[in-house]
């Protein structure tokens, strides 16, 4: 699947200028995610857009707003919950394309710019704090929103997190540290809170750290290694499968959703070149709170 032609933008945008050194863009895409009705949801960040594709593989700008949404997800009532780097934690209302903040600070101050989000089965919402963090500003932060409410500050010293995910016990979440080439994983207590933090997985090469990660239902790991490809690492974080494009254009697979009937097709955002691609993979991907 691409991009149809009347989407592509061709120029340079607020954010591409410090993100993409300045280059026109057609388009960045990431958050692909499903709702239960089989549409395949996904953000367009440096022009604020948010689409849809539909069973059809008919493509629909749904809304454009002053933003630059990250991440997509969908609550189990059908709402979709965006990470907008521009301004906070979104949530949109797919029947009418209502589009409200819903946390745009913590403690009146602001974030960095939020990335990316994850629902846990009891409805708490996991999200990264990413900014332009990096090893020299080791301050991303990483956040929990529970259902009630409550909002938990998890790690405040990351060096760009990114894409974030719990394994199937949801006893430990794992963040995409981008500009480390780590992803760390934090092992959560009974009483919500996280302790002993460390890497589980260091990676080398590429054109970057890692970007979106997933668990699959054996908890195995799925990572978009920027400028490598996919890898897949088992329970032990050792890595089994490594999925990857030869088209010389496909060098950005960024983030990353299962779906299909049997939840084995791993839908693959390449995001520069508007390419939505999709791998078989060996282990379905766990269940989502958003389609559960």
């Amino acid at each position: 699947m691409s991009m149809p032609a009347k989407f592509r933008k061709k120029s340079r945008s607020a954010w591409s200028d410090p993100n993409r050194q300045g280059a026109e863009v057609e388009c960045f895409l990431e958050g692909p995610s499903f709702d239960r009705e089989g549409n395949l949801w996904f953000v367009d960040i440096p022009f604020g857009r948010i689409f849809r594709i539909n069973l059809k593989g008919d493509w629909e700008l749904v809304t454009q707003y002053d933003g630059w949404p990250n991440g997509l997800k969908f609550h189990k009532d059908g709402r979709a919950f965006i990470t907008c780097y521009k301004q906070g934690l979104m949530v949109l209302d797919t029947r009418t394309g209502n589009l409200e903040n819903v946390l745009g600070s913590m403690y009146s101050e602001s974030f960095k710019g939020l990335n990316d989000l994850h629902f846990a089965s009891n409805g708490d919402l996991y999200f990264t704090d990413q900014g332009q963090t990096g090893i020299a500003d080791p301050t991303g932060r990483v956040f929990r929103l529970r259902a009630n409410g409550q909002l938990d500050r998890l790690a405040i010293n990351v060096p760009s997190p990114n894409g974030i995910t719990l394994n199937t016990q949801e006893k430990h979440c794992f963040v995409a540290v981008t500009r480390s080439q780590q992803v760390w994983r934090l092992p959560l207590m009974t009483d919500g809170n996280v302790s002993k933090t460390g890497v589980a997985i260091q990676l080398s090469g590429g054109a970057a750290g890692p970007d979106g990660i997933e668990m699959d239902s054996q908890n195995g790991l799925l990572v978009c290694h920027l400028g490598v490809g996919v890898w897949r690492f088992d329970n032990n974080m050792l890595p089994t499968h490594l999925v990857h494009s030869d088209n010389p254009d496909h060098h950005h697979l960024a983030n990353i959703c299962f779906g299909g009937e049997d939840m084995r097709s791993l839908y693959i955002t390449e995001s520069l070149s508007g390419d939505i691609l999709v791998a078989r993979m060996p282990v379905a991907g766990k269940p989502m709170y958003g389609r559960s």
